[in-house]
């Protein structure tokens, strides 16, 4: 018996889908430049409509940090992330994998979350050239910035 085409889409997640990006959210972008993953944004903004960007004054439910080694200070980033998400918001950390021009290691990201009120969920595969860690508040966090 072989598998039938609806099978074989059910074990596969779209990167929308590994983000938790629904139609009608508001995601924010920090950090674009000419060596992010466009298919990765594609994606996602054919998902929710088009990427905020960091000036933006409405509340956001994600925030796409594209982050390299030398980029500045990560906790400031992280926490400049902070002001317009959403209480149930997640920041999505996306650095170029090792190897990669820009690496950023682990733990840098372990070290300026937490200082930040953030707590690193997972990582995934976010392309060819980049991971994301997934970053939630801690409770309590947000008020006291």
């Amino acid at each position: 018996m072989s598998a039938t085409a609806g099978q074989a889409a059910d074990g596969v997640r779209s990167l929308a889908d590994r983000f938790g990006i629904e139609p009608g959210m508001v995601v924010m972008e920090i950090g674009y430049d000419d060596d992010v993953d466009q298919d990765l944004r594609d994606a996602l903004a054919d998902r929710c409509g088009e990427l905020a960007d960091e000036d933006t004054d409405e509340v956001v439910d994600a925030v796409l940090l594209w982050y390299r080694e030398g980029d500045g200070d990560l906790f400031e980033l992280l926490v400049d992330s902070l002001g317009p998400l959403a209480d149930n918001g997640v920041v999505w950390l996306l650095t170029p994998k090792a190897g990669r021009e820009g690496h950023v290691e682990p733990s840098d990201i372990s070290e300026a979350a937490p200082s930040a009120g953030l707590q690193q969920t997972s990582t995934i595969n976010a392309g060819k050239d980049w991971s994301a860690a997934r970053l939630v508040l801690r409770r309590g966090a947000k008020g006291k910035k």
